[in-house]
């Protein structure tokens, strides 16, 4: 009886194991979904050029990764939804599996890391002030900015803000939830300056030429990358990765670089 109760046993293991294989073979990476739906899901704020902007008036999104999702679709060979997510919800939604992909100027962070894989860096970055061009020279240090007169403006939930709260004790912090036109808060002197990536500063100074300044972008505060944000599967980061260098050795990256930062 023993000896039938531990072949059935064995029976019931050996039974599990090939159906964990056929599931996994029946699931299969994230890429092989990608491809066998015909769909790349692209998580993006809209709110945040040159990287990614909604237009309201088309509904539709544009901006640098915007056109580089595009380019990574047709890669692929699939078509490109892209998914309306915010900075406050971003992992949340990233956790929930809304989209396959999460890009438009995401930083690379530890904290991201733990959730999914991110490809190699797409752009090195650092945070910088920008500020009324009259007041570039009040704002150079941290020291400086870090005074009970100084009024700071941040987009919620992003590394904006977390480095803004991670650095300043004393200056005034206000949050400001539309990242579309919180630049025209700083212009009409309702705030004082905003931390942010090194290319956003130079972005929206030219936006607001001999109004508002991008203070020392060259040598921002600290450093950081940009790079897609992807759900956890090494089939798909190998994909991209490989993507990324051909994009970048056949100047494919650089056209469209070129149409935004330059």
């Amino acid at each position: 009886m023993l000896r039938l109760f531990k072949l059935a046993a064995v029976a019931a293991i050996v039974s599990l194991a090939f159906a964990a294989a056929a599931s996994a073979q029946t699931t299969g990476s994230r890429l092989d979904q990608i491809l066998s739906k015909g769909t790349l899901r692209v998580g993006m704020t809209g709110d945040y050029r040159p990287f990614t902007f909604f237009n309201k008036d088309t509904s539709k999104f544009e901006g640098f990764d915007v056109d580089m999702a595009e380019a990574l679709g047709k890669a692929l060979g699939v078509k490109v939804e892209f998914v309306k997510t915010s900075w406050p919800t971003m992992t949340k939604d990233f956790q929930a599996d809304k989209f396959d992909i999460v890009t438009g100027g995401v930083s690379i962070t530890l904290e991201r890391m733990k959730h999914g894989l991110f490809s190699t860096p797409i752009m090195r970055e650092g945070k910088t002030p920008i500020a009324r061009c009259g007041d570039v020279s009040k704002y150079q240090t941290l020291e400086q900015i870090d005074k009970p007169d100084v009024r700071v403006v941040v987009n919620p939930g992003g590394t904006n803000e977390k480095f803004a709260r991670d650095h300043l004790k004393n200056a005034k912090i206000t949050v400001y939830k539309d990242n579309v036109t919180i630049f025209d808060q700083i212009a009409k002197g309702d705030v004082d300056l905003m931390m942010t990536d090194a290319s956003e500063t130079r972005f929206q100074q030219k936006l607001h030429p001999g109004v508002l300044c991008s203070v020392h972008p060259d040598h921002p505060f600290d450093f950081s990358e940009k790079g897609i944000w992807m759900q956890r599967d090494e089939a798909l980061k190998d994909f991209v990765d490989e993507w990324l260098h051909i994009m970048r050795e056949t100047g494919g990256y650089k056209t469209v670089f070129a149409k935004y930062f330059n």
